[in-house]
């Protein structure tokens, strides 16, 4: 535990931590922000549609070197 030697120490370290909390908050905000956006359907379309594209072209390779 840190001992403090004046009220301007107690003041600043307050202050620094009363900051740091402001500074998490806005974090927070905005993962929650970028959550909302991960989650909404069109997010999961696009998604699966760049998972199935992917497919379609091993496949469509696939099928080509084994003949």
């Amino acid at each position: 535990m840190k001992t403090y030697q004046s009220f301007d120490e107690i003041e600043y370290d307050l202050n620094k931590l009363k900051l740091e909390r402001q500074i998490a908050w806005e974090e927070l905000k905005g993962v929650k922000h970028q959550f909302q956006e991960d989650i909404q359907p069109l997010n999961w379309v696009s998604s699966g549609l760049k998972f199935a594209g992917k497919y379609g072209i091993f496949v469509i390779l696939k099928k080509l070197f084994r003949k």
